[in-house]
């Protein structure tokens, strides 16, 4: 083999990876793109959230506003109880929300749970069983 023909194929294979790069940095650049968009539309999801959640403890006659967590998970247990309608317990939260039910995830669902209670948003009708305040 020549040093022409290694230099041609080394032309050829350096071509092919600079095209490759191009293909991937307007790939990332229209994911970054569609990445905003979706945190965008993110955000005014857990406004709304936050919204209706007020509009929903509102109703039952009481006049304080409790403040809203703003972690998004402590949002999705809010939801994933007014959803279940009747108190539930940390397992099958755990489950209803497919964070799975190994015992890090359990104690951790229980903390943030108790933080809820502790605002006001949640209560433990009886030891293991949480529900929204209204219910």
């Amino acid at each position: 083999m020549d040093a022409g023909s290694t230099l041609e194929k080394i032309t050829e294979r350096e071509q092919a990876m600079a095209a490759e790069a191009d293909r991937t940095r307007t790939e990332m650049e229209q994911l970054a793109s569609c990445l905003g968009d979706l945190q965008g539309q993110l955000a005014d999801l857990t406004t709304a959230r936050k919204v209706v959640l007020a509009l929903e403890l509102g109703r039952g006659g009481t006049t304080r506003s409790p403040s809203l967590p703003d972690n998004p998970a402590c949002q999705h247990i809010l939801a994933a109880l007014g959803d279940a309608g009747t108190p539930r317990r940390v397992r099958d939260l755990c489950r209803a929300l497919d964070l799975g039910i190994e015992p890090k995830h359990i104690e951790g669902m229980r903390f943030k749970l108790k933080r809820l209670v502790g605002h006001g948003l949640v209560t433990e009708t009886v030891p293991g069983l949480f529900a929204l305040h209204h219910q």
